[in-house]
């Protein structure tokens, strides 16, 4: 582990027993034998916070482990932590916003935009160098994410979770005013974490405010909360009459 990065191990224990003998001979067999290159180049570590759409209150943390495919094209595999212990809890998408205006209207509605995650500091990129960092947020401006989470593990500030991946995948949502993600699961990420996001908040919208552009599905869960305000930068496009490029 970076120690620039500190840890954030898994709210739950899976259900199951201990690991047995066969293990140790299955890792050797497979560190000597196999290779694992899909899972090369998943590199770059972001956290952040979901929500599920239409169902507000199922919020937790997610640490998104990124591979770049392209310019248009990222592909993340999401944890419920960044140790070895963590539990991987869904895969998320993301595209430019090139590639998002090119979808059918139906599609639209599975992906939410990133212009409130990246102009309010709330998803951060531990350990990346500042220049590093800049460069690759700017690419995240007017972009959109389609994130399906299939095991909700609870959540680090003491809501309980399942054991298991149980039910029906949820479909996840980007926050898009300040008092929709819940105080105590901030407080407590960024507690943990070391993350001051005022002061990221304050430097992205310094430097990345000017690329951001409206976006589709920014209001989409505006009624879901109360006692929210807006952040610059976050305007929904469909009320900015904005159309499709």
């Amino acid at each position: 582990m970076n120690p620039l990065i500190k840890d954030r191990r898994s709210p739950v224990q899976p259900a199951g027993e201990g690991k047995g003998a066969w293990l140790a001979v299955l890792e050797q067999g497979a560190h000597l034998l196999q290779e694992t290159t899909p899972l090369k180049g998943f590199d770059v570590y972001v956290v952040g916070f979901h929500c599920a759409k239409g169902e507000p209150g199922m919020q937790m943390e997610a640490h998104h482990y990124c591979r770049v495919v392209n310019d248009d094209l990222l592909q993340c595999v999401l944890f419920d932590g960044n140790t070895k212990t963590a539990n991987l809890i869904g895969v998320e998408y993301i595209v430019s916003e090139k590639l998002f205006t090119t979808l059918p209207e139906e599609e639209r509605s599975y992906w939410h935009p990133h212009n409130f995650e990246v102009l309010s500091g709330q998803l951060v990129a531990p350990g990346l160098p500042d220049v590093a960092e800049k460069a690759f947020f700017k690419r995240l401006v007017t972009s959109y994410g389609k994130t399906w989470h299939t095991w909700h593990t609870g959540r680090h500030d003491g809501e309980p979770g399942m054991d298991l991946p149980l039910g029906d995948p949820k479909l996840m949502w980007s926050f898009n005013c300040e008092g929709g993600c819940q105080e105590s699961l901030k407080r407590d990420r960024d507690e943990a974490m070391g993350i001051d996001v005022a002061k990221k908040r304050e430097q992205r919208q310094k430097s990345l405010l000017q690329f951001a552009r409206p976006q589709f599905g920014v209001d989409d869960m505006k009624d879901d909360f109360t006692g929210t305000t807006p952040v610059p930068g976050v305007v929904d496009a469909s009320t900015a009459g904005d159309p499709p490029h």
